[in-house]
């Protein structure tokens, strides 16, 4: 069974690290400030220039003027600060963001990422991405491991206009957790009930398949 959303950002939120500045794209990625971990210390940083973002608000905590770059009302954690855009994305290209999150249309085995532009359709733009491949190192990417149509979004070459090259090492889709390495996707973990069979399928580009591949667990408590 492929990963919900929310899973999917479950599984990302296990990635951070105490300490961490973070930046979240647009999308599933957004969904990861809901499961940090109790009692870490996360600065999430969005580029409109808020440091120090906390999880979607309530009804009673909704403030129509702090969004992020989504424009999703968003909350601030104690000690926040809200700076300028330049200022945010000095950070970002200063090197200062330790974890990226972001979506995508399409990654390659070569580590190149395609995710602001469809020739023919009306999508948002580049926004932030084009700097935060180019100003970091630690990047997931999140997104479906097909199209609606059943086509595979993880390819041996994009066929759509990069947003960076060389650039993505780790790719969580709804069918599993991969990792990029020597021109190959390396399957690491797969979603509760999705087969390796099944991945294989739906993988375009070159697949390495160790001999074992754990299935994710989710604990309720998460």
């Amino acid at each position: 069974m492929a990963l919900t959303r929310e899973q999917m950002a479950q599984r990302v939120a296990r990635e951070l690290k105490d300490g961490y500045y973070v930046n979240l794209g647009i999308g599933i990625p957004t969904l990861v400030a809901n499961y940090v971990p109790a009692g870490m210390d996360v600065m999430l940083q969005s580029e409109n220039g808020l440091l120090g973002m906390g999880a979607f608000p309530t009804e009673a905590e909704l403030d129509a003027d702090m969004i992020n770059a989504g424009k999703q009302t968003v909350t601030a954690l104690p000690g926040a600060a809200i700076f300028d855009s330049a200022q945010s994305f000095a950070m970002i290209r200063g090197g200062h963001v330790d974890l990226t999150v972001l979506g995508a249309f399409e990654v390659d085995v070569q580590g190149n990422i395609a995710s602001w532009m469809i020739p023919g359709k009306l999508v948002k733009g580049m926004g932030g991405a084009m700097d935060l491949v180019a100003g970091a190192e630690n990047i997931i990417v999140t997104m479906t491991h097909a199209s609606k149509n059943g086509e595979s979004k993880l390819l041996d070459r994009c066929s759509l206009p990069l947003t960076g090259a060389g650039c993505i090492r780790k790719v969580l889709t709804d069918l599993a957790y991969l990792e990029i390495e020597d021109g190959a996707f390396v399957l690491r973990e797969r979603a509760p009930g999705v087969s390796v069979e099944e991945i294989i399928e739906k993988t375009a580009g070159r697949l390495i398949v160790p001999e074992h591949v754990p299935e994710m667990t989710f604990d309720r408590a998460e």
